[in-house]
């Protein structure tokens, strides 16, 4: 078994194929009220792990204020987007339940 540490900079993305591992990671840090990504879904899942701040998720035809510590898990084939709404850092780590970022923008 050979296990490897990773240097991932807040600015940087890993598709697990790069490492091996089965899922992939999208860190999110900004302080820019009103960014985050346009409506868009994945064929498997992303879980999404609020570190801290605040926003506005819409996962079909659902929307949420997720805020630091909370956890949101939208399904395979669910359009989703969010907004950042905290004035303060917003700051999460996706989770891509696969090893490589595959994704359809619908807007």
């Amino acid at each position: 078994m050979t296990v490897q540490a990773i240097d991932l900079p807040f600015d940087k993305n890993l598709e697990g194929y790069v490492s091996g591992s089965e899922i992939s990671i999208i860190q999110e840090y900004t302080d820019v009220v009103g960014s985050g990504p346009r409506l868009h879904r994945h064929p498997y899942s992303e879980t999404f792990i609020v570190r801290r701040g605040e926003a506005l998720f819409t996962a079909g035809d659902e929307q949420l204020v997720v805020a630091g510590g909370q956890v949101l898990v939208v399904p395979a084939l669910v359009a989703h987007k969010f907004e950042v709404l905290d004035r303060g850092f917003f700051e999460s780590v996706n989770i891509h339940a696969n090893d490589r970022f595959v994704t359809e923008w619908l807007e």
